[in-house]
């Protein structure tokens, strides 16, 4: 049956965006349950700072690769660096990510491509990279982090929205497909969550939309993903309250969606 492969000395979990947020606390889950991590994002330092301190506090392997995901070449050659370090991927995490909000029409049309490259084009480069592997093995782990926005379109986040929709799909068939290879494929959908994510961003009307209590610690969803993908659980929606909104909004129809959510950020911003 899949599940999360147990920890080898010659295997790693490859997450991205592993410098801050989500990606750390997966990190942290990870290396407290004996695994061996390989880091991955822009901000060398932080990952470094993260790697000293995984090794520290656990007995694990705990390698750094800066890499810009947004770079087509930079992430082409990270299958060869992980082999340099002697390292097979078991574990793939798929967290990188950024997020712009406004009108389309009125945003930085190469920020909105970028973040088509790290949230749709990574995500397939990566698992093209080391899924194929983990299928002939017969085990390995795939997370995929989407967001509560993949579920429906989100006027004011359009690429946004549109690229967790991609990655959400994308993982469910993954799952479908390697279902009989030993393989677990999860998609992680939060809501809110309270990391430097909006920092990072800029201000966002969700900060202001969603209560405080609504929202997540990057810890409690980075537990509630490994241990989904643990049981190869198809799509985690972490936290009761969110997996009420996701339900009961596949009850309205499509166009009243859009109009609510419309109307709802609009006013969100104007205040």
């Amino acid at each position: 049956m899949p599940g999360l492969p147990a920890p080898h000395p010659a295997a790693t979990c490859l997450i991205t965006g592993a410098s801050s947020g989500i990606g750390a606390a997966i990190a942290r889950e990870l290396a407290s349950r004996g695994h061996g991590v390989t880091l991955v994002a822009r901000r060398e330092e932080r990952l470094r700072d993260l790697a000293n301190e995984l090794a520290e506090a656990y007995p694990v392997r705990a390698e750094v690769l800066a890499c810009d995901l947004a770079d087509a070449a930079a992430r082409g050659a990270l299958p060869g660096r992980v082999e340099a370090l002697g390292l097979r991927v078991d574990v793939l995490v798929n967290n990188a990510g950024l997020g712009t909000h406004g009108r389309f029409v009125e945003l930085d049309a190469a920020r909105e491509a970028e973040q088509v490259r790290v949230l749709c084009e990574a995500v397939v480069d990566l698992c093209g990279a080391f899924a194929p592997a983990m299928a002939a093995r017969r085990s390995g782990g795939v997370l995929i982090v989407s967001s509560l926005s993949g579920f429906q379109p989100v006027p004011n986040t359009a690429t946004y929205a549109a690229a967790k929709a991609f990655s959400l799909s994308f993982g469910e068939t993954l799952h479908a497909e390697l279902r009989g290879c030993g393989v677990s494929v999860t998609t992680l959908c939060p809501g809110p969550v309270d990391t430097e994510f909006f920092e990072v961003s800029g201000p966002h009307p969700t900060q202001r939309v969603f209560p405080k209590p609504l929202w997540e610690t990057a810890e409690a969803v980075a537990r509630a993903g490994i241990e989904g993908l643990a049981r190869n659980r198809r799509v985690v929606v972490p936290g009761a309250a969110m997996r009420a909104l996701v339900a009961s909004g596949r009850l309205a129809p499509g166009g009243l969606r859009l109009w609510v959510l419309d109307r709802f950020y609009r006013g969100a911003e104007a205040q």
